[in-house]
């Protein structure tokens, strides 16, 4: 029910500040199921280790509950009238613009830094997104409503450091890459823990629960560094373990992110 709620907000906020609303407007919301992103923030892209491209989290997401979650590691929850703000802000943010975005003419030259995605879901249900390349380097370049809209799921993320909670899931998304050389001693396998198989390249992932999951977040403590995460699996090859938590909205590989491109 949150979830038409923070809609209906959205959409009375923003036809506050457009001055009105046409006669028969109305807002198509998608029955309440599994949770839903209505605002979000991420990176994508950008010269990242592998390991990296693949456990990187949106670094904000908002979910239809009011539900907050940071970096897949802090969480908050807003109110109806709070989450309806912030998606009312992020629709007139990201309205009429582009799925990918260009600097101005003049804007210098940025290369391997991630591209920002900014999201929102809109009245009809589905999730408006925009692509900023290099948005944090050039955001003179770049008209002020992506500015904005940056500035605002910041401004969530923020809070959400200061007076959030710390986030846990019982799902996992495990990651094995594999060392050419390492320094330390590898530890044996962690129990429960599926083991690569076959050729990997350049990492191996897979997302576990139950004894899976907590075995992997026993054996390698979450902030622990690569060079003292290397454990050896049954056949003797070398890998270092890393792992997150899955959001709620997640799949596995195999299954797309429910709604992501509407």
């Amino acid at each position: 029910m949150r979830l038409r709620m923070i809609l209906l907000v959205a959409a009375t906020a923003l036809t506050a500040a457009c001055g009105g609303v046409e006669p028969g407007t109305s807002v198509a919301v998608a029955d309440d199921g599994p949770a839903r992103p209505v605002a979000w923030w991420g990176a994508e892209g950008g010269f990242v280790t592998a390991t990296m491209n693949v456990l990187r989290p949106p670094r904000v997401v908002l979910y239809g509950d009011g539900l907050v979650i940071v970096d897949a590691s802090k969480r908050m929850t807003l109110t109806d009238a709070e989450a309806g703000e912030v998606v009312a802000r992020m629709a007139k943010h990201l309205s009429g613009q582009p799925p990918t975005a260009e600097p101005k003419p003049g804007a210098p030259l940025v290369t391997d830094v991630p591209d920002t995605v900014l999201g929102v879901r809109g009245k009809d249900g589905k999730m408006l997104e925009v692509r900023v390349p290099a948005l944090e380097q050039l955001a003179d370049f770049y008209p002020k409503q992506l500015v904005d809209a940056e500035k605002l799921m910041d401004g969530l993320a923020t809070r959400a450091a200061a007076e959030g909670t710390d986030y846990a899931a019982d799902r996992v998304r495990v990651v094995a890459e594999g060392v050419t050389s390492a320094e330390g001693r590898p530890s044996p396998w962690p129990d429960d823990v599926p083991e690569p198989s076959g050729v990997v390249d350049p990492v191996w992932q897979r997302d576990v629960e139950g004894a899976a999951a907590r075995a992997i977040t026993k054996a390698v403590p979450a902030g622990r560094t690569h060079d003292r995460s290397l454990f050896r699996t049954g056949s003797g090859t070398v890998f270092v373990l890393s792992w997150r938590y899955l959001l709620p909205h997640e799949q596995s590989p195999a299954s797309p992110v429910p709604d992501r491109k509407g």
